[in-house]
């Protein structure tokens, strides 16, 4: 038996033979051409080709992942509709009279090797997705028919990586696990093998041979492990934890309809994060309480324009109306920082993450903030809509809010549109807002405290930055005391107060967040359920006292 360890990117355990990937390799050689503009208009051809095939990609992903993994081959349209990735092959061509697959080869060495040096491990990653495209504009070129996933019995795959493309093409039914040699957590591959909902792991160091292709093999995606060839005694105990695994499941869903009560009476709100329509049906599935996060900026990000007053309100009905009377908090605009919109022309910053974004960009352009309230108003006459703010870090700004959205209200009376009052409330992710928690609870309906910025703001470290993984504590002691803080100024001041950031589905922190007093947990909908299970074992007055009294 051999083991090897990897970074788990979703847990559980998968067993079966493993199947090793190798890439076939694409040698380009050089060649000298007669015709540029024949060749210019080959490689065209080849491109135009390329991205009907991504779209078709993006198409599957948003039926089967939803809108949020989908945008992972928008992206790849981009890279094929970037003008300096195509004035460097058309460029190459024209100069030095070669032909396209040469230059095509070219550029992306020359694009990811200029990616891959950047300090940023998020921005690095995006190489692979230059190496993904053009590898993608080769075969067409070429004429080679793109991979499937092979036939056969469903297996463990493994690869020395694998891109987003080659993630998608698989057929899902024929794939117990992913395994790569190389990638990291923030790759776009690592993203998609983690939506689908299968053990994976990625940066394991295993050979890609005979030795491993076509063995046994276990994954331990909870303990990033994988096992090849494995012993008696081991493949018992992995058998055993796997059907635990399945029992457990099956007993999930066994609370579906229950109300998310703790054992001593206190009821608790379990939402659900979506990031659009496609994703309401997981939260029906899987018994969500209502909608804690619906992140709207997805409305924006699809969109080559800004999306129409209309376009956003019969998003915003069909939530509300699927709802049929459960909470369904939506966020307005959160763009700036890792999610750029091009059509707004934003100005390069230096640090994004403390520029211009979220709120900020609304209140800098008040046109396009009172489109998406127009809208949300309206659709709040469908359902029970609640209407959140991201960003706060003043009573200034959420009152210049308030005045824009009287305004929007008072244009709707006026123009004799039915609206309805929505709750309206703020995030609490800047250390800012919540330390004025107990002022800003006077303004609003309540607080959704989204724990990703709040940690990375107060522990001032950039959460996207694997160099600092090792610093990046979201159990530290003044994260933990904010929450608290906030949770305590919201009750003084008569509201509730939820938490919708990757906290939320912390099940090591469940019973200290019912502790604490929060109201609700917003997580995505495969969480739901097994935190219900801890909120109904919980009795929050003898973990109290057991947590004061060890």
């Amino acid at each position: 038996m051999d083991t090897y360890d990897g970074k788990s990117v979703f847990d559980g355990i998968a067993i079966g033979k493993v199947s090793v990937r190798k890439k076939a390799g694409q040698h380009v050689k050089r060649e000298k051409i007669e015709d540029i503009n024949a060749e210019i208009a080959r490689y065209k051809r080849a491109k135009r080709r390329a991205i009907e095939q991504i779209s078709s990609l993006y198409e599957k992903t948003f039926r089967e992942l939803g809108e949020a993994n989908a945008a992972i081959f928008k992206a790849h349209q981009m890279v094929l509709e970037d003008n300096g990735y195509n004035d460097s092959v058309e460029d190459l061509i024209c100069a030095q009279e070669i032909n396209a697959e040469y230059a095509v080869a070219s550029t992306a060495d020359n694009f990811s090797r200029m990616f891959a040096a950047m300090d940023d491990d998020y921005i690095r990653e995006r190489a692979a997705d230059i190496r993904d495209v053009s590898e993608r504009v080769l075969k067409i070129l070429r004429g080679v028919a793109g991979e499937g996933a092979a036939a056969g019995e469903p297996s463990v795959i493994v690869a020395d990586d694998l891109a987003p493309s080659e993630i998608m093409q698989f057929d899902k039914d024929m794939v117990l696990s992913f395994v790569t040699v190389r990638g990291s957590l923030s790759s776009h591959a690592a993203i998609l093998a983690g939506t689908r909902g299968i053990p994976a792991l990625v940066g394991t160091p295993l050979p890609l041979d005979d030795t491993v292709d076509g063995k046994l093999g276990i994954v331990d995606g909870t303990e990033g492990k994988i096992y090849v060839d494995p012993d008696k005694e081991t493949l018992a105990r992995m058998q055993k934890r796997q059907r635990e695994e399945m029992e457990r499941k099956e007993l999930l869903q066994t609370l579906k309809g229950r109300e998310s009560v703790t054992a001593d009476g206190k009821k608790v709100m379990l939402y659900a994060n979506i990031a659009n329509i496609k994703d309401l049906a997981a939260v029906l599935q899987n018994g969500a309480d209502g909608i804690g996060l619906f992140r709207s900026e997805f409305i924006y990000l699809e969109k080559e324009d800004y999306p129409t007053e209309e376009e956003q309100f019969q998003v915003y009905k069909k939530v509300a109306e699927a709802m049929a009377g459960r909470r369904a908090v939506i966020r307005t605009l959160d763009i700036g920082s890792d999610k750029q919109c091009p059509y707004f022309q934003m100005e390069h910053e230096e640090n994004p993450a403390l520029g211009c974004r979220a709120i900020r960009i609304c209140l800098a352009r008040p046109g396009v903030f009172k489109t998406q309230l127009r809208a949300l108003f309206r659709a709040s006459a469908y359902g029970k809509i609640a209407i959140m703010y991201p960003m706060i870090t003043s009573v200034k700004e959420v009152r210049r809010i308030q005045e824009i959205a009287d305004l929007v209200k008072a244009e709707l009376a006026e123009q004799g549109i039915e609206f309805g009052e929505p709750e309206q409330g703020i995030m609490i992710e800047t250390p800012a807002a919540a330390i004025i928690s107990d002022e800003l609870a006077k303004e609003v309906d309540f607080f959704s405290i989204g724990t990703n910025d709040l940690t990375q703001y107060t522990l001032a470290i950039d959460r996207q930055s694997m160099k600092l993984d090792e610093f990046y504590d979201p159990h530290h002691p003044a994260v933990l005391r904010l929450i608290s803080m906030v949770v305590e100024n919201a009750h003084k001041a008569g509201i509730w107060a939820g938490i919708c950031g990757e906290l939320g589905a912390d099940q090591a922190l469940t019973r200290e967040f019912l502790a604490m007093g929060v109201d609700g947990l917003s997580v995505s909908p495969g969480n739901i359920l097994p935190i219900r299970k801890i909120v109904l074992e919980t009795n929050v007055e003898e973990y109290k006292a057991g947590r004061h009294n060890p």
